[in-house]
């Protein structure tokens, strides 16, 4: 997955500006594919450069006023074609777990209290992936395929903050032996 997919994606879900896109990344989209201000903002620049969205024309012109970006057919067209894509899955990168194999090495200071951290931080974000899909997600609101797709990917971000909460659960239990 690329930054420009995830925004042409956002667009068209509704135009916004670079702050909204940015609020919208800190809500949504974020969860799963993280960027920053300045990442998005220099993405736009790219993505109008290349003809795939353009800048809405504003109400009434002003300096400084914030623009709001919409997806031309060419961005829909390079956004249908990289979803049609085949992509083969990759390997995961773990800071966590490469700092592990490093203090087997030199040792391991704090480990353990560094393990509860990420063991606390994957319990609460559980927890709100669970608020997400009890307030955003009720079966009834589940009947189109679009909504299906987009519960899928809550569903997956709720089965991998599971997976880090038994994992973690399981290496301190396996650390205090």
């Amino acid at each position: 997955m690329s930054l420009p997919h995830a925004i042409l994606t956002a667009l068209l879900e509704k135009p916004s500006s670079g702050l909204e896109l940015t609020r919208r990344f800190d809500r949504s989209i974020g969860y799963f594919w993280s960027a920053t201000h300045q990442q998005i903002y220099r993405e736009l620049g790219k993505l109008e450069q290349a003809g795939h969205i353009r800048a809405l024309p504003a109400p009434v012109p002003a300096r400084g006023q914030k623009k709001e970006y919409e997806v031309l057919p060419a961005g829909s067209t390079e956004l249908a074609e990289w979803v049609a894509r085949t992509e083969d899955p990759k390997p995961l990168r773990s800071s966590l777990l490469l700092r592990m194999r490093a203090a087997a090495v030199v040792g391991a200071p704090g480990m353990r209290e560094e393990l509860r951290r990420h063991l606390d931080l994957h319990e609460r974000q559980l927890e709100e992936y669970r608020a997400i899909e009890e307030r955003d997600f009720p079966p009834a609101r589940r009947e189109t395929e679009p909504d299906r797709l987009r519960h899928l990917v809550l569903r997956g971000g709720i089965d991998l903050e599971r997976f880090w909460v038994e994992w973690l659960t399981h290496a301190l239990a396996e650390l205090e032996r």
